[in-house]
Order: C-alpha cells, then structure tokens, then sequence
C-alpha cells in the first residue's frame, strides 16, 4: 500500500505547476446576432455605444424615445426599432423622423440615450 502511494504522488502532484489553460470565447457573428433579440447574451454590468437612425416617435414627459437604428456592435445589438429612455432636456431637438446618431448606455436589454444629434 505505502509502495502504491509512492509511486502514484508523482502522477498527482504532476499538474500542480501548470497554470490552466486560459478559455476560448469567440465573438459571435453579425448574422447569429441577427436572428432575434431573444438571443442576444447581454452583461450583467452596463455598455456603452453609439448608433444612428431614425426617430420614430417620442414622448418627453415619460423620457422615452424610440429609434429605428442600425447595428451597434459596441452592445452587440442588431439593426431594431426599439425605445429608450433619455433625459427630457435631450429630446428638444429632434422630431419623429429625423435621422439621428446618439450614444447608447445599455444596463441587461434596457438602454438609455445619452446623446442625440441630428444628422
């Protein structure tokens, strides 16, 4: 019994030195992005990017604009119609359809607009 624990120690404490392999993670790609928001994976913690569009309504006492926008790869969101909320104050210069490009926050799938500026 001591005989196979002797021999055995070695092949046990062989892995102790290695640092593990680091895991591999590939982006995914614009077209499995594109599928459906129901597959997205979002971060716990919050992103930021930017995007253009075109508005599509507002409404600035609830502090809700929605944007018919393009790809943002930064949040890993394709091209939707989808609203925000954005401060008031930064909905008084634009109207349903302007073409816009805005700056993104994005907290789990909710977003916030916070910049605008029409193209």
């Amino acid at each position: 019994m001591i005989l196979t624990a002797l021999i055995a120690l070695p092949f046990g404490l062989s892995g102790c030195d290695k640092k593990p392999e680091a895991a591999k993670v590939e982006a995914p790609t614009a077209a499995a992005t594109a599928d459906a928001m129901s597959n997205m994976a979002m971060p716990v913690g919050a992103k930021m990017g930017k995007g253009s569009g075109t508005v599509t309504a507002i409404d600035p006492t609830a502090g809700k604009i929605t944007l018919d926008h393009g790809a943002i790869p930064a949040v890993g969101w394709p091209a939707m119609k989808m609203g925000f909320s954005a401060k008031p104050d930064l909905l008084k210069g634009v109207a349903v359809g302007d073409k816009v490009d805005f700056d993104v926050t994005v907290t789990g799938s909710a977003g916030e607009v916070t910049a605008i500026k029409k193209q």
